[in-house]
């Protein structure tokens, strides 16, 4: 990042006050302010070793880039940088980056990534049914949705519902164990026995069915393709499913079929066809030819007749690429030769896809075929089988911070916090927020003021630190948004938990200084990098750009500094042929203007001469060279590739002269900076008085 890696930025030193330590050997003074051994040694040994610098610098040749560095610092402390909201708020952006991977539980998410891979090794051909489910829904409609599908699981493994089963999934809504006591209608009840007598006549087809698992799919599953493939979802393997579906498959035998699994998208029942190696990754080439829409009989047979005629010509010897070029309907492969990306399994039209790795060797290609695009050929032109584990890990750590998966290394770390912490809490009192939730709540507009009336008592606690009613009342107003009304006892515990796990996780967060030493070395680098680059470019960088009196009057005295070499003003006459090549030599004898001399040559085409003046510094232009001096050359240049023939002029030789500012602003404002910076470092040594304690120096290696 530019601001921590600013010369000597990859220094990790700071001064907050909150991370003193006073009790750690002082190594230096700088005026009144001690610098602790360990902040010193930190940055020492980071920046010695051979990835920063390729000669090690002694410690004692330390002192002095490290106590400059140090005293930047301070001149920014007393500027006061470090108090304004703009470095407050790009540092509290840095220290949420660094504090995430401390976040976590980073043995559950090395588990994670090794489960991962090993998952990868191995690909699932299965089949599901899904019952769509919000995420937030009611526990009657968890329930039946659940129930439904352990109705269909039980016909496709041969057991009819009973009367009795009926009824007792039917008593499951009125159980107040489970929260429903308020929510749970007659008329719910009703719906719900209905919803059931509609599955169980569903489940007694499916029984006597040939595909029962296609047919229940097809008949049952809200998954819109299931009617066109029967909840077939070919082959997959890890990261290509959501995470609890993907455990699910990979823990059911081939021929089983899941008990029920929650997702975002609802519950599903999951049948297992097949497992296999994984088939690793192909590259290949393809020649298509598209089906329009609407094709009729006569024009796909068309279409036929054209795939087969291509084919005959791969056969005579015709090459693959050349024949992709020329006639592939897939234009942006068609440019490459008809070549793909790598693609493994389920990344590709099925029927594709078992034609390219059915190809026994690479430079083999197939016979004709169809997907829903249309007809294909496809040629293997490379494979390779899974990629190390090293080789993986960059990009599974990635893909896995994307997925839900996740959320297990956090869920862990809140567990490991709340039992060092001898977390503990007051259900009681937590229930008490039933009498304070209504209706406003799922509007958005319930305000923390009416659990005043709940006294305040105390929720639960982490170590010493108390979180009380009305630090929840305040959480439920800062983080309620308009949502569908839902059980009030659900809402409570939806809100609470997550009450529970954010102040858990600003608990740890609170305390990574104080148990991380990396961690607090690193944000003071970047502490640190923020205000050098601020205070570097108040006094020296932006000031370079907006003193333009000041680099002026620096411009003035140094000009000599920015000389123009000798240089040629040159004009050029590029002509048609030597015919208008000596009218030109003509005109200028005449000492015509070059607005005259072209004119009056152009007059019966514009094609007869083009003219160009430039200055040309020596060895720019060889032509030039050979004829450095004012006047016009002595010869014609004849050019062979256009046969065209040109006249030189050198108007005017000049000698060395200073650049004006404009001309070598860059230069300029460069050497500027460097000149201020050197006042300015003069100016701090000036400042700050540096004290260094040797003996303390002496025992750092």
């Amino acid at each position: 990042m530019k601001k921590s890696t600013l010369g000597f930025l990859t220094l990790s030193a700071v001064s907050l006050s909150s991370m003193a330590q006073t009790s750690e050997p002082v190594i230096m003074n700088i005026n009144d302010k001690a610098v602790y051994k360990s902040e010193f040694e930190n940055v020492y040994k980071k920046n010695s070793g051979k990835e920063v610098n390729k000669e090690q610098k002694s410690v004692k040749e330390y002192v002095d880039l490290f106590s400059t560095f140090k005293m930047k610092v301070f001149e920014a402390e007393a500027n006061g940088l470090d108090t304004n909201s703009a470095f407050k708020t790009e540092l509290n952006g840095y220290r949420k980056q660094l504090a995430a991977p401390y976040l976590t539980d980073k043995n559950v998410n090395e588990a994670l990534l090794n489960e991962a891979y090993e998952r990868m090794k191995t690909e699932i051909k299965a089949a599901h049914i899904l019952l769509r489910l919000s995420e937030d829904a009611l526990p009657k409609d968890t329930i039946e949705a659940y129930t439904r599908l352990i109705i269909i699981r039980d016909a496709l493994m041969g057991k009819n519902p009973t009367a009795a089963k009926l009824t007792e999934y039917e008593n499951l809504l009125k159980k107040s164990s489970l929260g429903l006591s308020k929510t749970s209608t007659k008329n719910d009840s009703t719906n719900f026995k209905a919803k059931l007598e509609s599955v169980k006549n569903i489940a007694s087809t499916i029984i006597s069915g040939a595909d029962k698992f296609a047919d229940a799919a097809k008949k049952t599953s809200e998954d819109p393709s299931a009617q066109e493939n029967g909840g077939d979802l070919g082959y997959f393997t890890s990261l290509q499913m959501v995470y609890p579906f993907e455990n699910a498959a990979f823990k059911t035998n081939v021929g089983d079929i899941s008990m029920p699994v929650r997702t975002r998208f609802g519950y599903h029942i999951i049948k297992v066809a097949d497992k296999r190696p994984s088939q690793g990754e192909i590259l290949t080439a393809h020649i298509m030819v598209k089906f329009p829409k609407d094709a009729g009989e006569k024009e796909k047979a068309n279409l036929k007749t054209k795939i087969d005629e291509i084919y005959t010509k791969l056969k005579a010897g015709d090459k693959f690429e050349d024949l992709a070029r020329q006639f592939s309907d897939d234009k942006p492969s068609a440019e490459k030769g008809g070549q793909l990306q790598w693609f493994g399994s389920s990344r590709m039209p099925i029927e594709f896809e078992k034609a390219a790795f059915a190809l026994k060797a690479n430079g083999d290609y197939s016979e004709p075929f169809t997907t829903n695009y249309g007809w294909h050929i496809v040629k293997r032109i490379d494979r390779k089988g899974l990629a190390s584990f090293d080789e993986m890990k960059g990009d599974l750590k990635q893909r896995i911070g994307k997925d839900s998966r996740t959320q297990a290394g956090r869920t862990s770390l809140i567990a490991k916090v709340k039992k060092d912490n001898a977390f503990k809490e007051n259900l009681i009192a937590k229930n008490e927020f039933l009498k304070v939730i209504d209706s406003t709540a799922y509007q958005g507009k319930w305000e923390a003021k009416k659990a005043d009336k709940l006294g305040n008592k105390e929720l639960f606690n982490l170590g010493a630190k108390k979180f009380t009613q009305n630090d929840f009342a305040k959480y439920i107003e800062t983080h309620q948004t308009a949502r569908p009304k839902m059980d009030n006892n659900m809402f409570l515990q939806q809100s609470y938990k997550e009450f529970v796990d954010e102040s858990v996780i600003n608990f740890e967060d609170a305390n990574l200084e104080s148990k991380y030493s990396d961690f607090k070395n690193l944000l003071k680098e970047y502490r640190d990098g923020i205000l050098l680059f601020d205070l570097t470019d108040q006094k020296v960088w932006s000031k370079a750009v907006k003193d333009t009196a000041g680099l002026k009057a620096y411009y003035e005295k140094n000009k000599n500094n920015y000389l123009w070499e000798e240089r040629a003003e040159v004009t050029t006459y590029k002509c048609a042929d030597e015919k208008i090549a000596k009218e030109v030599r003509a005109l200028l004898k005449k000492n015509k203007s070059e607005k005259e001399i072209v004119d009056a040559i152009n007059k019966t085409s514009q094609l007869n001469l083009a003219s160009e003046s430039i200055t040309y510094l020596k060895g720019e232009n060889k032509d030039v060279d050979a004829n450095w001096k004012q006047g016009v050359s002595a010869t014609d240049i004849k050019d062979a590739k256009d046969n065209k023939v040109t006249v030189l002029v050198v108007n005017k030789v000049l000698p060395k002269t200073p650049k004006t500012i404009a001309e070598a602003k860059g230069m300029i404002t460069a050497d500027y900076q460097n000149y201020l910076e050197k006042e300015w470092l003069a100016y701090l040594k000036n400042k700050y008085v540096v004290k260094v304690n040797e003996d303390v120096l002496n025992t750092i290696k």
